[in-house]
């Protein structure tokens, strides 16, 4: 006896729903978490060198996904730094701090997942300009403390806009949406006194000036003038990097919990290089983070000031235990890049960026464009990354450092490459013909909330 054609058309239906349940899977979006550390060194993790550093969870993360060795910032400097961030556009192009003034209605990468089903929210350190309110650049929740010098009195400076961001988390696991999640914080941004909890917690370090490299001991010397026990610094500092490894723990927990780590995309990394101690004497204490042996620090164009740690983690998608020691990587590339990766393609024609999503999940390769760091003033001098090649304007001279065997730009290549230099210089004189002629200067903090403020118009295009 056959079998009736009604058996036949339901066991079709039933693999076309199947099948359904299955694309529908491959195709669910990925929860986005960027947790962005504060003047954080290049060295100042367990896994990158540090030699007191005690950080098993970001130890751990890094094992659980890539980490990539030559990741750029996009400024030297909080503001800038987090301006070309949000938008993939050098924050050199905006003729107004940003830090005071925003990014105008250039598109962000919040902007554009909250215009696509994204719930997007925003814990911890602004410095986005003066509009901290809910809906500015996308964002849907808002929790942050403009000035947190641990103003909570928490063992971990950043635990309360960690406490905000699992809620977050946990709600949109619950309704089951897509979420981007912006967790920048305050640690190791300058003035640093660690909780007693927390030092207690960590311990002491058993300080020897010897275990570091050159690059740190004059800026050794430096704090020491302000205060001769460099071993309670270095405590201070390396627990407050305890307290970062603390809540990332907890997201990584929060995540595993939920049941949502396979689908979550979750990068750590810093804005920029370390503070240099040689400010008021307030803040000249306990800031020592490292750059291990790369010369310079924050608010330089140096590898120390631009180069960071950056951990991609995405169990279905990045390879676990890789470490990209090759790719040439930059925030100024993480709009297009996530845009990708989420589905967005209405994006700005003209970015400084470019989508290095194959990169993350594919393995290495080169990039496309060429890297360029100037703060905003118009007589300010130019850096660029191009290729194992480093340039830098200076008013002494060209300086020219390969840096696929000087890391550390310690060998001045330039007299000898005298070609090579004059390319430079072409880009780097094409590239500022392509930024404002003129910046506004009003950059001091106490002038931020001038009645002007919200009537800025940011150019556009930027271009």
């Amino acid at each position: 006896m056959k079998p009736h054609p009604s058996k036949f058309i339901s066991a079709t239906l039933l693999l076309l729903a199947l099948l359904a349940v299955s694309l529908s899977a491959s195709e669910e979006r990925p929860n986005v978490v960027l947790y962005l550390s504060d003047d954080l060194g290049y060295a100042d993790l367990a896994f990158m060198g540090h030699p007191y550093a005690i950080t098993p969870n970001l130890d751990e993360l890094a094992e659980q996904g890539t980490v990539f060795l030559q990741h750029y910032v996009t400024g030297v400097t909080c503001a800038p730094s987090r301006a070309g961030l949000m938008t993939g556009v050098h924050p050199a192009r905006y003729p107004y701090y940003p830090g005071h003034y925003g990014t105008g209605d250039q598109p962000t990468i919040t902007s554009i997942l909250d215009g696509n089903g994204y719930a997007t929210g925003h814990f911890g350190k602004w410095h986005m300009g003066p509009d901290e309110s809910v809906g500015t650049y996308g964002y849907e929740v808002v929790f942050t403390e403009s000035n947190n010098k641990n103003a909570f009195n928490t063992p971990a400076r950043d635990d309360p806009a960690t406490d905000r961001a699992i809620e977050f988390i946990e709600q949109m696991a619950e309704e089951g949406r897509p979420f981007y999640v912006s967790l920048w914080g305050h640690s190791t941004h300058y003035p640093v006194t660690s909780y007693p909890e927390l030092i207690e917690d960590f311990g002491e370090v058993p300080f020897d000036r010897n275990d570091f490299s050159k690059t740190i001991q004059e800026r050794f010397d430096r704090s020491a003038s302000w205060k001769p026990d460099l071993k309670d610094s270095m405590t201070q500092y390396v627990a407050d990097v305890y307290g970062i490894d603390k809540n990332v723990g907890r997201i990584m927990e929060t995540l595993e919990r939920l049941d949502i780590e396979d689908n979550t995309i979750f990068v750590f990394s810093s804005d920029h290089g370390p503070q240099n101690e040689n400010r008021e004497r307030d803040y000249a204490e306990h800031m020592l983070g490292y750059a291990g042996d790369l010369r310079g620090y924050k608010g330089t164009q140096f590898e120390g000031g631009v180069r960071v740690p950056f951990i991609v983690r995405w169990p279905s998608k990045v390879e676990a235990g890789r470490v990209d020691s090759e790719s040439i990587t930059s925030f100024i590339d993480w709009l297009p890049t996530i845009s990708s990766i989420t589905g967005n393609n209405d994006i700005p024609d003209q970015l400084d960026g470019e989508d290095i999503s194959d990169i993350w999940i594919e393995g290495p390769r080169e990039r496309s464009t060429d890297l360029y760091w100037r703060v905003s003033g118009t007589n300010a001098g130019i850096s660029m990354r191009a290729g194992d090649w480093k340039f830098h304007e200076s008013r002494n001279g060209p300086l020219l450092y390969d840096l696929s065997n000087d890391r550390g730009e310690e060998i001045n290549l330039a007299p000898q490459n005298p070609e090579l230099v004059s390319r430079f210089q072409g880009k780097a004189d094409e590239w500022r013909n392509s930024l404002p002629e003129s910046y506004n200067k009003d950059k001091r903090f106490g002038k931020r909330r001038t009645d002007d403020i919200h009537s800025v118009v940011i150019p556009s295009p930027l271009f």
